[in-house]
C-alpha cells in the first residue's frame, strides 16, 4: 500500500479545510510568540549562562523543531516567506553553534557541556530525531537540504559514538522518536546508513541490561525497555514513546518484510483498541508515567490522554494501514482526529489542552481549595503555553499534514479512508471528495483515474447506500475501473454506545456518537449533569451548529428534583428535560463547565 501523501492533495472546503486555515493563519503564529515569549526560541541565539532567566530544557530544541516542521508542511500547501524566515534564521543559528564533530543540542551546549550522551532519560537523541523529522519536511517543501546536511554530519557522530564505539552511556533513547525520524530520513535520502541506524536502536531496545535498569524510578516498561521489540505483545509504559516506537517498529516490518516486528505490532495495536483506548481515541489512564496501566482502567475524570499521545496514535495506525491495508487502522485514524486530537486545541486555534480529561467536575475543583486530598485532576481551561509544551507543535504538524490520511494506492485501486473535501491530481488523472462531512453522510467521488475505487465503510456506520453497484471486501466496497461517480450516504444518526462491563467506571452509563463524532454534555447547556439521565429512547434531534461547524444533539432525558432531603425512603420525584450535547472536541470553549462524556441511563 502506497500513501498518497498531503503535498499532492488539496483540501478545498469542509470541517478541515476551516481547521487548517485556523491552523495556518492563527495557530502556528500563536505557538512561535509564545515559545519566543518563553526564551526557547532566543535560546537558539546560544547566549544563555547560569544565572539568566528562561534555562534552557532539555527539550528545547524538540519543541523548535516541531513548529519548524509544521510551518515546512504549511510552506509547502502556502509559500510564506516570512515563516521561511524564520526557519532560515534557526538554521543559522544551528550551523553557526554546532559543534566541529557534528554535535548540537541546546542544553548541553549551554548547561552542562561535557556531559553529551551521558543520561538517558535526558532526551537528546528525542530532540535530534525532531530535528531530522522537521529538516526532512522544510527540504520536501522547499528543495533547500542545508539542514538536512547539518543534521547528517550529527548522525555521522550518532553513529560513531553508539554503534561503531560503544561508548555512550547507553545505548538506546530513552524517549523514543529518532527511529521513526530515521526512517524518514532514509526514504527521503536513500542513504542506508540511516536505515541500518534505525535498525541499530530498534534492535537493542530491550536487550542491553543498564538501559533496562530502573528509569526515573520507574519500570523498565515506562521506556518499553523490559523486551526485545519482537516479543512486545502489549501496549505498556508512557504512551507517546510508546507510539512512537510502535510506528518505527511499522516502519520496519514494511521496509526489511519482517513477519516478527508485524505480528508484534499487531498484537499490540489489537491491545491499545481493544483494552487501553479511550472511545475519544484518547491514550493514557494515569498521570504517573503518562502511562497506559492495566486493561479496562479507563478513568473519565482523571483521564490523562495527552494530546501528543493521541497524535502519535494516529501515526502508529497510518503506518498499520501502509502494512495491511486493513481498514480497521483507518478506522482508529477518524475516531482520533476528529476527537481526541483536537479536543486538545481551543476553537479560536490559540489556547491548548496538555490531558483531555473525560469529565469535568467543578466541585471536585472546588474541594481542592478546602482540602488537599492528593487527587490530580486536569485544568479545566486550555493555556496558551505550558513548561512542557509538547502538544501546540505537535497539533499544527498534523493539521498542516492531514492530507496524508485521506487517500492511498495499491496496484489497481484507489483507497478513499477519510472523507474530507479534497482532490488529487496526477498525470492529468484526478480523483476528488465533495461532503459536509461529518455534519452529513452524503460523500461524492468522481474519479478519472482508470483505476479501481475502493471506500472506506467506517466501522461505526451499520447503514450506508451507494449510488453504482459494488463489491465488499472486508472494510471497503470496491467500485470498478470506469465508474467516475460515486455518491455514498453514510447514516450518521446518533447512537448510544455502552462500554465493555470490565470499564466499571461507565457502568449505568453511555456515550453518544453520530458517525465519527463523540459527544458530551456540559453544565453551561444543562445544569447539574449529576441529577441528569438519559431516556432509553431519546428521541434524538440533529441541528447544524455553524460555532462548531458540525452538529449538535437534544435527547430526551429526566432530572430528579432536589426535596431539600439528604436522604429519603422513596424515590425523588424527577421530571422530563432535554439534554443538549455538543462534539467532545469542543469543550471548554464558552469558560468552566461541568462536563460528560459518560452520561448516566434512566
Amino acid at each position: 500500500m502506497r500513501s498518497i501523501t498531503f503535498d499532492k492533495i488539496n483540501i478545498t472546503g469542509g470541517f478541515w479545510k476551516a481547521r487548517q486555515e485556523i491552523n495556518r493563519s492563527a495557530t502556528i503564529n500563536a505557538v512561535w510568540n509564545r515559545f519566543s515569549d518563553t526564551g526557547r526560541v532566543k535560546a537558539f541565539d546560544f547566549k544563555w549562562k547560569e544565572g539568566d532567566d528562561c534555562k534552557p530544557h532539555i527539550f528545547w530544541d524538540s519543541d523548535i523543531a516541531k513548529w519548524i516542521e509544521s510551518a515546512a508542511y504549511i510552506i509547502a500547501k502556502n509559500p510564506d516567506k516570512e515563516l521561511e524566515n524564520k526557519i532560515e534564521r534557526i538554521i543559522d543559528r544551528i550551523e553557526e553553534n554546532q559543534h566541529t564533530d557534528g554535535y548540537f543540542n541546546l542544553y548541553y551546549t549551554l548547561c552542562e557541556p561535557g556531559k553529551r550522551f551521558t543520561d538517558r532519560t535526558c532526551h537528546e537523541l528525542y530532540c535530534l530525531g525532531h530535528l531530522i523529522e522537521a529538516a526532512v519536511a522544510y527540504y520536501n517543501a522547499t528543495g533547500k537540504d542545508r539542514f538536512i546536511n547539518l543534521l547528517c554530519k550529527y548522525l555521522d557522530l550518532v553513529e560513531k559514538v553508539f554503534v561503531k564505539e560503544n561508548s555512550a552511556a547507553f545505548v538506546t533513547p530513552g524517549h523514543e522518536e529518532i527511529e521513526l525520524a530515521l526512517f524518514k530520513l532514509y526514504g527521503c535520502t536513500g542513504n542506508e546508513r540511516w536505515l541500518d541506524l534505525a535498525m541499530f536502536f530498534l534492535n537493542m531496545r530491550g536487550t542491553v541490561p543498564h538501559d533496562q535498569s530502573l528509569y526515573e524510578g520507574t519500570h523498565p516498561k515506562y521506556s518499553q525497555s523490559h523486551l526485545p521489540v519482537r516479543e512486545q505483545f502489549e501496549a505498556v509504559g508512557h504512551c507517546v514513546r510508546a507510539c512512537y516506537l510502535y510506528s518505527a517498529m511499522a516502519d520496519a516490518a514494511l521496509t526489511m518484510k519482517d513477519e516478527k516486528l508485524k505480528y508484534a505490532c499487531e498484537r499490540i495495536f489489537d491491545d491499545i483498541v481493544n483494552k487501553k483506548m479511550y472511545i475519544t481515541g484518547g491514550l493514557g489512564s494515569s498521570h504517573k508515567g503518562e502511562s497506559f496501566t492495566v486493561s479496562y482502567d479507563l478513568p473519565n475524570e482523571t483521564a490523562y490522554a495527552e494530546t501528543c499521545a493521541a497524535i502519535s496514535l494516529a501515526f502508529f495506525a497510518q503506518r498499520m494501514f501502509i502494512l495491511t491495508g486493513e481498514s480497521k487502522y483507518a478506522d482508529v485514524i477518524e475516531r482520533v482526529m476528529y476527537n481526541g486530537i483536537i479536543a486538545g486545541i481551543s476553537l479560536d486555534g490559540i489556547s491548548f489542552f496538555y490531558e483531555n480529561p473525560l469529565e469535568i467536575n467543578l466541585i471536585n475543583h472546588n474541594r481542592h481549595i478546602c482540602v488537599s486530598n492528593g487527587e490530580r485532576l486536569p485544568i479545566t481551561q486550555r493555556k496558551e503555553v505550558f513548561d512542557c509544551s509538547c502538544c501546540p507543535p505537535n497539533l499544527t504538524r498534523f493539521v498542516a499534514s492531514l492530507g496524508d490520511y485521506i487517500f492511498a494506492e495499491n496496484g489497481d485501486a484507489i483507497y478513499v479512508n477519510q472523507f474530507i473535501e479534497s482532490e488529487y491530481e496526477e498525470n492529468g488523472q484526478s480523483i476528488s471528495i465533495r461532503t459536509e462531512y461529518p455534519s452529513q453522510g452524503t460523500v461524492e467521488i468522481k474519479s478519472s483515474f482508470d483505476k479501481a475505487v475502493a471506500v472506506r465503510i467506517p466501522s461505526w456506520c451499520s447503514r450506508f447506500t451507494a449510488s453504482v453497484p459494488y463489491t465488499r471486501k472486508g472494510g471497503y466496497i470496491f467500485f470498478d475501473k470506469g465508474i467516475s461517480d460515486i455518491i455514498i450516504i453514510f447514516d450518521i444518526s446518533p447512537v448510544i454506545n455502552v462500554s465493555n462491563p470490565l470499564v466499571w467506571e461507565n457502568a449505568g452509563k453511555c456515550a453518544i456518537t453520530a458517525g465519527p463524532v463523540v459527544y458530551c454534555a456540559e453544565g453551561v447547556d444543562n445544569g447539574d449533569l449529576r441529577g441528569l439521565f438519559i431516556k432509553h429512547n431519546p428521541n434524538f434531534t440533529v441541528e447544524y451548529s455553524e460555532l462548531y461547524k458540525t452538529n449538535i444533539i437534544k435527547a430526551s432525558a429526566v432530572k430528579y428534583k432536589d426535596n431539600g432531603q439528604l436522604y429519603s425512603t422513596r424515590e425523588f420525584e424527577k421530571e422530563n428535560t432535554e439534554l443538549t450535547l455538543i462534539p467532545y472536541f469542543a469543550f471548554a470553549n464558552r469558560g468552566e463547565s461541568d462536563m460528560k462524556v459518560w452520561i448516566n441511563v434512566e
